[in-house]
């Protein structure tokens, strides 16, 4: 039980560590109209929550090596991972679906924290 955490955890990290920097270096502006001027406070708050994205991959990776000492971060965890994709739900029913692609990430984040939670509960 324990190596399918890890393993859960370790996808975590490679999310928050690749999705992050990849947003870190695009900014918002790639996700807007091309006829769009650039959007300075957005792009600012986008690239901002893209670092924390980031950078909670290597608070995952310290977690992943340190997993027998973070026994209630795990639990936290999986509640973040969890209403990352609660957040993608509201969007959806606030603004409608932005696609397949996004509903299967809304559901495996969902998933995947519940995972995590009840996996460390059982461990």
């Amino acid at each position: 039980m324990e190596l399918i955490l890890k393993i859960l955890l370790w996808i975590v990290t490679a999310i928050c560590l690749l999705g992050g920097m990849n947003l870190l270096l695009k900014g918002a502006n790639p996700f807007l109209p091309e006829a769009m001027r650039p959007q300075k406070i957005l792009d600012n708050l986008f690239r901002f929550l893209s670092g924390i994205y980031f950078g909670l991959g290597f608070l995952m990776a310290w977690v992943n090596f340190h997993i027998q000492e973070s026994n209630g971060l795990i639990y936290f965890i999986g509640i973040v991972v969890v209403f990352s994709g609660l957040g993608r739900l509201y969007s959806r029913i606030k603004v409608g679906p932005a696609g397949k692609y996004f509903d299967s990430m809304m559901v495996i984040e969902i998933s995947l924290g519940i995972a995590i939670v009840l996996l460390q509960y059982l461990r």
